[in-house]
């Protein structure tokens, strides 16, 4: 079976400025043909290093601090020291749109690796250059036949693993637990794999948090074996805020194949809609609590952006 032009949940339109795009490399904004770092880096060859996913609308970052907040943590948490601010990573964010003259509909991968290493091995000690960050930005719109046709799942034998073994709030470079549930789901003939956790409950996709919903209720996963993704936090809260039934539980395949509706959550897609579960068809068909969160969340960036203009004017004065 061929999957070559197979949807996934971050399908955009083709946009030709894309092939000639300026790119941050460790302080220099190069062309996207010489955007390259050390075969030696931490990152390509151990997958060493930590990534975030933000979107520009109207030249602000979506809930830049809340990203930051994750990307620090994290970056403690495995001992990896940059000396930038969340300021700085701003301000080579703002730079590096400029470039390329981007001010919304505009996607980043900013990633930060713990460097070139001296030797070809494992030990962090070996990595004595100094941190390598990167960010790649990309004029970026989904695609529409996301929100039409939906994505569909195939739950997977790959799982997400304990904490103690590799936490899956790490968002680092070390994706191939997630690569080989991709595989897996597109050998299954679905565009994105349905993971579940070590105690075989629904957790998340190979990309992006997943959320059913069953008479009028929004139910989750417990949160324990997911990425703490950004956009399923927001979520989870406009629903708390308008009046949603919203859960975060342990549920299984038995009640997301019954679900009235599914949908999955992430800085690119926002709310990106299942169309099917394992070859069976999610719901009727129609979205009516997925489309008012849609709603509700537009709103929320919007209000998000126009905070930053208001903070960033108000610093200037």
């Amino acid at each position: 079976m061929t999957t070559e032009n197979a949807p996934t949940t971050h399908d955009a339109e083709d946009d030709p400025r894309n092939a000639d795009l300026k790119i941050w490399v460790n302080g220099a904004l190069v062309h996207k043909d010489e955007a390259v770092v050390s075969v030696y880096d931490s990152g390509f060859m151990l997958g060493d290093g930590m990534w975030e996913g933000m979107r520009l609308y109207d030249g602000e970052w979506a809930f830049f601090d809340d990203h930051m907040d994750r990307l620090f943590n994290s970056l403690k948490a495995v001992s990896l020291e940059i000396d930038e601010t969340p300021d700085d990573i701003r301000d080579l964010l703002d730079a590096t749109a400029k470039a390329n003259g981007m001010t919304g509909d505009a996607h980043c991968r900013l990633m930060i690796t713990r460097g070139r290493k001296v030797k070809p091995f494992q030990h962090p000690s070996l990595s004595r250059s100094g941190p390598t960050i990167v960010a790649i930005l990309e004029h970026s719109k989904p695609a529409e036949h996301l929100a039409e046709k939906g994505i569909r799942l195939a739950s997977v034998p790959q799982v997400r693993g304990l904490p103690h073994s590799q936490d899956a709030k790490f968002n680092s470079h070390s994706k191939l637990n997630c690569v080989i549930a991709c595989l897996q789901a597109e050998q299954a003939g679905a565009d994105e794999a349905l993971m579940l956790d070590p105690h075989g409950f629904v957790n998340t996709t190979n990309a992006c948090n997943f959320f059913i919903v069953r008479k009028d209720e929004v139910w989750t996963s417990t949160g324990d074996y997911c990425m703490n993704g950004v956009t399923r936090q927001k979520v989870i809260d406009l629903c708390r805020d308008n009046g949603i039934p919203v859960r975060e539980k342990n549920y299984s395949l038995y009640e997301a194949y019954s679900a009235d509706e599914a949908f999955l959550t992430g800085t690119f897609g926002a709310q990106t809609p299942v169309a099917s579960i394992d070859g069976k068809v999610v719901g009727s068909g129609d979205r009516p609590v997925m489309t008012r969160i849609r709603a509700l969340y537009k709103q929320l960036i919007a209000k998000d952006i126009a905070g930053q203009k208001q903070r960033r004017t108000a610093a200037h004065q």
